[in-house]
């Protein structure tokens, strides 16, 4: 593992490479000199692939071509003090070409406006949105060494490429362990007499790092998606919704650590930040609610850390409780003291009374509340705009959750195709004069909206988008 941290000194490489200063520079130079060209080129695909994950294999390799050569030649004994600026400028130019071989991204053309430093330190700023639908699939073992045997350096490049745009939120030095780890494992097995009992061994050894590795991405994306407050009440909407007989005392710890924990870690390059974090934090998890709920209660009772966390994450809504409703916070809550407080126990109670997901309550719970906390700001009368507001918000609040119930209602109870049968029944109900195919367009419409959004984990941004679309209108009325 001491090459892994060695590694962790280039994380800055990304920034550090359009800049042009002299610091960048020396750097730079010194993580070349310690890795060697090999790793620093293997650090380089890794941060490019995780920076751009909409670019294309040849785009990213293309740029980490040029950045392994100027960094080489610039670094070299008697380069020419100049040599890594002017390099740098010349790369900041060749990107804002039209055909430039280089990951594309919408913030180029304002980049290119721009000259000398403005314009490279622009151009380090840039970054693709993270890829909220892994697409990568594991080929087979005999496929895996085919491809290895046939062209080893091909084969580890893809890899890398393909892992990083694809998990690339996960912590740098998770991403660097497990890939490493990966690439060694293949490279002892598919050299072994006996490759198939070898990656069996091999991958029960990685099996961990890699459940961290892809469950840490997870947890990353929605972090960076939704910043540390929006993150911390999707969080207790989940564990409301998962365990709706705990109490707000039982869940809101737990949603504020998790949220502390991913801000300490998901940028951290600290090698052991999550590897540490996460499983102290499935004990808390354990500790509050397995006698809770039978279905915590079962995944503590799984071998390892990783496995209970994997277990409680992936856990879908309970039954919700048949309890009365509950009123929208007041003028007295939201604009005295504990503001914050009020928020969170109306969070918490909504949605242990609904099993709408975490994505849709999340989207009009931020609108509610964000609307009411206004008339707070409202000096000439607030009590007034309350008063308006709140049956309105209420109105529009209830109108929401139902849709949103409607457009998954069966999803988390049923097997994919059932959930389809179900849903082409309710619609020919609802559309007596459809045609087959009509009604066949709206079941695949709705039933592909429901396998992205209905789920407890849904990934915000990609949903948040798709339910402004379907029903943004609720809100804005």
């Amino acid at each position: 593992m001491k090459k892994v941290l060695v590694l962790l000194l280039a994380a800055a490489l990304g920034h550090a490479l359009e800049r042009g200063r002299d610091y960048e520079k020396d750097k730079v130079c010194k993580e070349l000199a310690m890795l060697g060209k090999d790793d620093f080129r293997s650090l380089s695909l890794i941060l490019y692939s995780r920076k751009f994950p909409s670019g294309t294999f040849e785009q990213v390799n293309q740029l980490v071509k040029e950045v392994v050569s100027l960094t080489e030649e610039c670094c070299a004994e008697g380069a020419d003090p100049s040599c890594y600026d002017t390099k740098t400028s010349e790369l900041s130019v060749k990107s804002c070409e039209s055909d430039a071989p280089f990951p594309v991204h919408p913030g180029t053309p304002e980049c290119c406006t721009k000259e000398g430093l403005e314009r490279k330190l622009c151009m380090a700023a840039l970054s693709h949105p993270p890829q909220e639908f892994p697409t990568y699939v594991e080929p087979t073992n005999e496929e895996i060494c085919e491809a290895f045997r046939k062209d080893p350096k091909g084969f580890a490049d893809q890899f890398l490429y393909e892992y990083s745009s694809n998990y690339g939120q996960a912590p740098l030095p998770l991403l660097v362990g497990y890939t490493k780890s990966y690439l060694s494992m293949v490279g002892s097995c598919c050299t072994s007499a006996t490759p198939t009992v070898c990656f069996l061994k091999e991958r029960l050894q990685i099996k961990q790092l890699s459940l961290l590795t892809t469950m840490s991405n997870r947890v990353c994306s929605q972090y960076v998606a939704y910043g540390k407050e929006k993150s911390r009440l999707s969080h207790l909407i989940k564990l409301a919704q998962k365990v709706p007989t705990a109490t707000l005392e039982d869940v809101l710890p737990l949603a504020e650590e998790l949220t502390k924990i991913l801000s300490r870690c998901c940028e951290s390059t600290s090698e052991d930040c999550m590897a540490k974090e996460l499983p102290e934090h499935t004990v808390k998890i354990c500790n509050n609610l397995s006698t809770k709920n039978s279905k915590f209660e079962e995944c503590c009772q799984e071998s390892t850390p990783m496995d209970i966390f994997m277990c409680t994450y992936f856990m879908p809504a309970a039954e919700p409780l048949q309890l009365p409703p509950i009123k929208l916070p007041t003028k007295k809550d939201l604009c005295g003291q504990g503001t914050t407080q009020a928020k969170d126990q109306y969070t918490f109670e909504l949605s242990r009374r609904t099993r709408v997901p975490e994505v849709f309550l999340s989207k009009a719970l931020g609108t509610t509340l964000r609307t009411l906390s206004e008339c707070c700001d409202n000096t000439q009368d607030s009590v007034t705009c309350f008063s308006t507001q709140s049956p309105l918000l209420k109105k529009q609040l209830t109108s929401f959750i139902e849709k949103g119930q409607e457009m998954c209602a069966d999803y988390s109870e049923s097997t994919f195709t059932e959930y389809k049968k179900k849903l082409t029944e309710r619609l020919k109900t609802k559309m007596p004069n459809a045609s087959p195919a009509e009604v066949q367009d709206v079941v695949d419409k709705h039933s592909d909206f429901a396998s992205k959004c209905c789920s407890i984990n849904s990934p915000p941004l990609y949903c948040s988008s798709q339910i402004d679309a379907e029903m943004g209108h609720i809100l804005q009325s």
